[in-house]
């Protein structure tokens, strides 16, 4: 099995018509993911590699049917109408790829969302991969690399830096394991599915075996797992490494959700409730692939 996604999921490919949208929605279809249709308003009737291209949600769905999952692929300012748009459709799940959207629309994405019973990752997300199985969003960038990187496998990945979430999880392939699901949670400092959820859809899913967690400072995302598996509701084994440790206070830390303030949010307080918990926190990042084969192997 895998989180989220999976070979049967319907997608829909918001901006499908934009740069980044036609590259992506390429890379999506080489890989084998199911997208049915995109929304560009103004450009319905064309096609973008094979994918019919629609004016707006309602429209696709009428002529396609069930959608299950949105990618979005908009400029900044118009994320918070394209993901109201999918969520009014009836679309339970979206990604919102891009970077500088405002807070207070992500806090009104995030309370629709709710209100609805949909939910999102992101904003300022490379996306999430089901190896063999699926990719929204960019992760892997080419079907190829994605195809040679990312393998099936027992080993879930949470990631809040997206760089580091290809990086990992090809390390961890190169070591001889595979990835159940590899999740990007995105930068931002308010996203829609963060670490503690990510983690406990892994803790559900039977092929996940052990969970990999990059963490950041800032935010108390690492600190809200470690009460998970505290509280027994996280019993997998958990390997963690957090970056950031020589950040002091008040210092931005690669995206807008990984700053220090005060005593909130540091390395050292992710490091040692993760350690208090029971997880396994690694000092470097290529001790990962070790303590995955220690954990696996017993």
């Amino acid at each position: 099995m895998s989180i989220l996604i999976d070979g049967k999921t319907r997608v829909l490919v918001q901006g499908i018509t934009g740069r980044e949208g036609m590259t992506r929605t390429k890379l999506m279809k080489e890989y084998g993911t199911n997208v049915v249709a995109g929304v560009t308003p103004g450009k319905g009737g064309q096609e973008v590699h094979g994918v019919p291209v629609y004016n707006t949600v309602k429209e696709a769905i009428e002529h396609e049917g069930q959608i299950d999952a949105a990618c979005v692929f908009v400029p900044a300012p118009l994320v918070k109408d394209a993901a109201f748009e999918a969520i009014e459709a009836g679309i339970k799940f979206l990604v919102l790829v891009p970077d500088r959207v405002p807070l207070h629309d992500t806090l009104e994405i995030a309370a629709f969302a709710k209100k609805m019973g949909a939910r999102f990752l992101g904003p300022n997300t490379l996306g999430i991969l089901s190896p063999g199985k699926a990719v929204l969003g960019m992760i892997g960038g080419r079907a190829q690399s994605a195809r040679e990187w990312f393998r099936p496998g027992p080993v879930g990945v949470t990631s809040r830096s997206g760089g580091i979430t290809s990086a990992i999880s090809y390390y961890i392939t190169k070591a001889g394991f595979g990835e159940s699901t590899i999740v990007h949670v995105g930068g931002d400092a308010v996203v829609g599915l963060p670490h503690p959820e990510i983690v406990k859809l892994f803790q559900e899913d039977p092929e996940t075996e052990v969970i990999v967690m990059f963490g950041e400072i800032g935010t108390t995302q690492e600190e809200r797992v470690a009460e998970l598996i505290e509280k027994g509701e996280v019993t997998k084994p958990v390997i963690a490494f957090i970056g950031g440790k020589a950040a002091k206070s008040g210092t931005r830390f690669s995206h807008a959700g990984a700053i220090v303030e005060g005593g909130r949010g540091t390395h050292e307080s992710k490091v040692n409730r993760l350690k208090e918990a029971g997880a396994y926190v690694v000092d470097s990042f290529m001790e990962i692939p070790e303590a995955v084969k220690k954990v696996l192997k017993g």
